[in-house]
């Protein structure tokens, strides 16, 4: 009873308890004699942080652009409240407003280091941009009016804010308070007019001068203001609406755009009728009649340049006939006119200038473009028009990201490979100039390793990313559809149900950094080997694989009209020879009712396949249908170079494939690897009988939930029949190797009844594999056994009378069975789903299901969920380590399948691998999601693997080499250990964590992770020189548990589980960091080490760096003499509190931002940023104050000198008669 309470105590550990405590239970649970060597863990709490760092990707539903002509930095902002700044390659910023509002516009303090962002929400942003993590300085709430527009002059620091009544505030930038200045709509318009302007959509000052405002409203009305008279000096009136304004720089004309696709060019000083109307898309009619109307155009500009004709570009203005016509950006410039066509919508557009000043020559050079997905500058002088190439990783979404996988510390020369195969696939054409965009200063690379991360996506390519010092680079893309046949005419469509479209779209990958090997699972059940290679290769024929992978359960009827029970009896077969693979095998065919059977989900093709540098085909393997039946999605996957295997499996069973060999060497259902310590080893049975439709035969799949516990209870006891004919049938076997005398036969005996050759007769499941043009009758053959299996009609008969004894036995509930059954959808399950929560038998925790496997009843079903190689113990009696494949199941079953290997060279392509069944078995509460390996050090060992070297160069000379190379070889720390040594296994479900003990399978360690939610990713990675398990439950907590011992270090609430694309793409990596897909646009890194998070400030970027403003332009003798320039206005004696008097006080509320000193909180460059600031504005003051000095010296001087000659004057003509002058 001891033992018993103290095992129920180590299961009640919770996570708040402390290390003291569960040591003393620990101590308790292994006696001395049997104690677990310790091991010396270093990780602490303290080495735990967790934070976000950057953000990559294209801003996710813009809706605002600004610039900064002399900083040149772009901003962004978004309909979420997210705020994006770029300066040069590698500069970017996040920054998010806490409302969530949308962004409406933003306005850049030009070279002052600040952004206003105007909000949906009627607020205003003052944005500190001087420190590495820009913050809010200010802000102001509109109570009483909803913002429009905003317009803020050069060198200012009075903002014109216009609303939606019509009226114009203005606001303090320094202080972000309301001037009493206030332009109202009524004494703006007409006296006259009886209707309300509408909300402005414009403000600007004219550049000449800037005591004139003008304002454009909605109507069509536009007003020219007088601030000093505080009167409109002129109104412009046109019969449709306006979107915007644009002022020529000489400031005696400007251009509006309107709602019927028209331009109209005013002169300021005639207000009666535009001096020239334009209607760029319009068909102009020969009898002089108005041009039809086209769309509004949204938005023009008006540049102006020395040497010739002005730009006019404009977005919008097509034509209503131009259906399906793309999005066009239109420059008009002089007498051409180019309509640019872009691939999405147009959001917004900046002209790029080279002065900051409106009333000088403006000089374009280019054009950035804000596209609904995309980001483009377009190269204003170059003919043509040609864009730059973006060097921003904007690009992310190209197709919508699927998976995504994070690799850190990789070897050194893997990037530079990826880039040299990379730089081959960019497009040609772009502009020859640098990349305009180029403010702001890299921050120091503190990390020393390399990372990249990876993205699947749903047109079937693979992205591989340089991920290194927070920065991102694309390095080359993967496209794995062109394997396939496409599908030319709609008629002509792929043979799957399982995705109505993007039936190419990347699933799982899989990848060794160490050897290159890549492997994919596509969502139409397929599986695609990829070799890197430097050389150019062209393949006559693509090697494939068909696998026939199915779990059945049918119906049988019996004498009494009732049906029996399903007996799930998934086998496999396949010819292990390897046979030359076939471009398109003829495999295809239909059952004797027409049900679609062996037919691929996809075709591949049959013509030679030319394969650039980079990755190439090994091996595609696709499953089948089965008749009717669609395959149902691979849920895991895994490769290993070393041993030269892939193994995948699903809801059906599990496939492992020698893809040096291009055979199969394991075909089973998931049921079979539980059902008891040898569960391959099978009756061989004739070939298969036509079955009836879906009525006679229900295909269990991973979307069901809610099967009543009856069910549960019946496929328990059928389970446990299915156990004894097993058990009865391996006399069978001892026949069959009595039958075959030499060792040759024996490994090909072995080979066939592992790879599931034998099928049994009652209520059939096939898992069948065809490989090349195998014909059906040809697969139900041993390959060994000729014509006829090896065995007698007596043995046959005991089995039959023994079949018939389980269908009796299970009359007595199969009516109940079969309508629990009826109940279960067979609609297949997308990934992407979240599953409501089970019960099962214990209660003691609930089903739920992550985004790469999805909730299934517990003994109904159980899907593959956690495949890993490694080379360790894998029996109790075990002496030294061996190859092997654990095994880990969504009900928490893990499993041990040994791996026997022939020698390397040729050999191993010439003697096939030897899979059998350890019989160990293991159990967790929920899904196993990861497993891995420490040596008796607590070291991490990683899977074996064969170092990459070219395969598409002549041998050579030195066999012995080759040899060496191909010889699968442990990199583990195990090879070396004695035999006294032991390791341990990590294993991490939905529920918990263990630690168990190899070669005695004790487990060591245990935690409970969570019992009310559940874990969506856990990854064992190293950090600080040691390892610990981290975990991203969906209740939003982010954990890490040190290893072995499984000590809570950190438990941060982090982010909740608002979407399934956060947990289809959540994953860590080594060194504490971490990255998810935040938007379907954007990727979110973040890190939990607490070394990363000190270095992080020296690591980002700086937006803000020291330039000088350049200078005004000259204004020339004649109009400095005749007053032809540019007019200053004093706005701070105009619009300053004593003269305008303060504003309402519920006409906003001011909110302090916690962007100063007080709101850093400490961080460097937040106060070095502060204090430079101050620096510049002393600096400033002082060389004011010196001016002032100077010019106060000058005028004592000047008045000196005045009061001498005067004096001089007076003593002159003191004693002279006014006759003598």
């Amino acid at each position: 009873m001891r033992k018993f309470n103290i095992r129920k105590v180590l299961d009640g550990l919770t996570a708040g308890s402390s290390s003291a405590s569960q040591q003393q239970q620990l101590q308790q649970q292994h006696p001395p004699g049997n104690r677990e060597p310790e091991i010396q863990e270093t990780l602490q709490s303290e080495h735990f942080q967790l934070c976000k760092t950057v953000r990559h990707g294209f801003p996710y539903q813009p809706s605002a652009l600004a610039f900064d002509p002399v900083q040149k930095i772009l901003a962004v902002g978004t309909q979420t409240g997210a705020l994006r700044l770029f300066g040069r390659p590698g500069v970017e910023c996040y920054c998010q407003h806490d409302s969530g509002a949308a962004v409406i516009q933003l306005q850049f303090l030009i070279n002052e280091g600040a952004l206003v962002s105007a909000l949906a929400d009627d607020t205003l942003h003052l944005w500190n941009l001087r420190q590495k993590r820009p913050a809010i300085l200010h802000s102001l709430k509109f109570c009483r009016e909803r913002v429009t527009f905003c317009h803020l002059p050069f060198q200012s620091k009075w903002l014109y804010v216009g609303t939606e009544r019509g009226n114009i505030h203005i606001v303090n930038v320094e202080s972000f308070t309301l001037s009493g200045y206030v332009i109202m709509w009524n004494k703006a318009i007409e006296l006259s007019s009886k209707s309300h302007p509408g909300p402005v959509v414009h403000i600007s000052d004219n550049p000449m001068d800037e005591g004139k405002l003008l304002i454009g409203f909605e109507s069509g009305t536009v007003v020219l203001w007088d601030l000093k008279s505080k009167k409109a000096d002129y109104r412009y009136t046109y019969d449709e609406a306006i979107h915007s304004v644009a002022w020529h720089h000489e400031g005696k004309q400007f251009i509006c755009s309107h709602s019927d696709g028209t331009l109209t060019i005013w002169n300021v000083r005639s207000p009666a009728k535009p001096v020239q109307t334009i209607t760029p898309h319009g068909k102009q009619l020969k009898d002089g009649k108005k041009p039809e109307p086209c769309k509004p155009i949204l938005k023009v500009e008006f540049k102006t340049t020395r040497p010739g004709e002005p730009f006019i570009i404009l977005s919008g203005g097509l034509s209503y006939d131009t259906v399906g016509r793309r999005p066009c950006l239109t420059v008009m410039h002089g007498k051409s006119t180019a309509v640019l066509e872009m691939d999405y919508s147009i959001v917004d557009f900046l002209t790029l200038c080279e002065t900051p000043y409106p009333n000088d020559f403006q000089e374009p050079y280019a054009v950035v473009v804000l596209l609904e997905k995309d980001l483009v500058l377009i190269d204003l002088a170059q003919n043509g028009y040609p864009i730059f190439e973006n060097p921003y990783p904007l690009s992310i979404h190209e197709s919508p990201v699927t998976c995504c996988e994070y690799f850190a510390d990789c070897p050194v020369d893997l990037i530079p490979a990826l880039y040299s195969v990379g730089a081959r696939q960019k497009r040609q054409g772009y502009s020859k100039k640098e990349w305009p965009i180029n403010g702001g200063n890299w921050g120091l690379g503190a990390q020393s390793y390399s990372e990249i991360i990876i993205t699947g996506h749903a047109d079937g390519s693979v992205k591989f990313w340089d991920a290194s010092a927070i920065n991102l680079q694309v390095l080359y893309k993967l496209k794995t559809s062109k394997v396939f046949e496409k599908s030319r005419n709609k008629d002509d469509k792929p043979n799957t149900d399982i995705v109505d479209e993007d039936p190419y779209a990347i699933q799982i990958i899989s990848w060794c950094p160490e050897s290159r090997m890549l492997c994919i699972a596509g969502v139409s059940a397929h599986v695609i080997i990829y070799r890197f290679s430097k050389q150019e290769v062209i393949t006559e024929v693509i090697p494939m694989l068909e696998v026939r992978l199915l779990y059945e359960i049918s119906d049988v009827e019996s004498p009494e009209g009732e049906q029996a029970p399903p007996l799930p009896t998934p086998v496999g077969s396949a010819n292990p020879q390897p046979a030359p693979p076939q471009s398109h095998p003829s495999t295809s065919s239909s059952s004797s009712d027409g049900l679609r059977d062996n037919v691929p989900c996809l075709k591949v093709k049959n013509s030679p396949l030319k394969q650039s540098p980079g990755y190439q085909t090994e091996l595609v393997i696709q499953l089948v249908w089965v008749s009717g039946e669609p395959p149902q999605q691979i849920t895991s996957l895994a490769v290993n170079s070393s041993y030269g295997l892939v193994v995948f499996g699903n809801c059906s069973g599990i496939a492992m494939v020698d893809y040096l060999q291009k055979a199969v060497l394991l075909n089973l259902g998931t049921i079979e690897l539980c059902g008891s310590s040898d569960p391959y080893r099978r009756e061989p049975r004739s070939p298969r009988k036509s079955r009836q439709p879906s009525g006679g035969m229900l295909i269990v799949t991973s979307c069901m939930c809610g099967v009543s516990s009856l069910y549960s209870e019946s496929v328990k006891k059928l389970r446990s029949s299915f156990l004894n004919l097993k058990e009865t049938a391996v006399f069978r076997d001892d026949v069959c190797r009595e039958n075959i005398s030499s060792r040759e036969e024996q490994v090909q005996w072995l080979r066939s009844s592992v790879t599931g050759e034998f099928k049994v007769t009652v209520n059939t499941g096939l898992c069948d594999i065809s490989e090349g043009t195998v014909a059906p009758e040809d697969r139900c053959k041993s390959p060994t056994s000729g014509s006829s299996s090896p065995h007698n009609s007596d043995d046959q008969q005991k089995v039959n009378n023994f079949i018939e004894k389980v269908k009796i036995k299970s009359r007595k509930f199969s009516k109940m069975v079969a309508s629990d059954i009826a109940k279960m959808s067979r609609k297949l399950s997308l990934p992407t789903d979240l599953k409501p929560d089970l019960d099962i038998k214990d209660n003691s925790f609930s089903r739920s299901r992550s985004s790469s496997v999805t909730s299934i009843d517990k003994e109904s079903r159980e899907a593959i969920s956690a495949l890993h190689f490694c080379e360790t113990f894998t029996r109790k009696a075990d002496s030294a380590p061996s190859p092997c494949l654990w095994v880990g199941t969504t009900l928490g079953t893990v499993l041990v399948i040994a791996l026997n290997l022939p020698p390397g060279g040729e050999q191993r392509l010439l003697q096939p691998v030897i899979v059998s069944p350890s019989g160990t078995i293991l159990r967790l509460k929920g899904a196993v999601l990861r497993m891995a390996f420490l040596d008796s050090t607590g070291c991490l060992m990683p899977p074996a693997y064969e170092s990459w070297k070219e395969h598409n160069v002549p041998e050579e000379k030195d066999e012995k080499e080759k040899l060496k190379k191909r010889r699968p070889v442990s990199v583990s720390p195990s090879s070396s250990q004695e035999i006294s040594e032991n390791q341990y296994a990590v294993i991490c479900s939905e529920k918990q964590a263990k630690v168990i003990s190899l070669p005695t399978q004790n487990c060591a360690y245990k935690q409970n992770i969570t019992e009310t939610s559940f874990v969506l990713r856990g990854d064992i990675v190293s950090l600080s020189n040691s390892i610990c398990l981290a975990c991203f439950c969906a209740n939003g907590h982010i954990m890490t548990f040190s290893l072995p011992s499984l000590r809570p270090l950190l438990d941060v609430y982090y982010l909740p589980l608002t979407n399934m694309r956060i947990a289809r793409t959540f994953c860590f990596t080594n060194n504490g960091q971490a990255l998810y897909l935040v938007s379907p646009t954007e990727i979110q890194r973040l890190t939990y080490s607490q070394e990363t998070c000190e270095n992080l400030q020296e690591m980002l970027g700086e937006l803000f760096t020291p330039v000088e403003t350049p200078e005004a332009p000259n204004r020339g003798f004649f109009k400095g003499l005749f007053g032809g320039g540019a007019q200053s206005l004093d706005r701070e004696e105009l619009f300053g509190e004593s003269s305008s008097g303060k504003a309402s006080r519920s006409l906003a509320q001011h909110i302090p931002g916690p962007g100063g000193i007080e709101g850093v909180k400490g961080a460097a460059s937040g106060v070095v940023g502060e204090l430079a600031r101050a620096r510049l504005a002393l600096d400033e003051r002082g060389q004011k104050l010196s001016d002032l000095e100077e010019r106060t010296a000058a005028m004592l001087s000047s008045a000196d000198s005045f009061s001498k000659h005067a004096h001089e004057m007076m003593l002159k003509y003191k004693d002279k008669k006014w006759y003598q002058f």
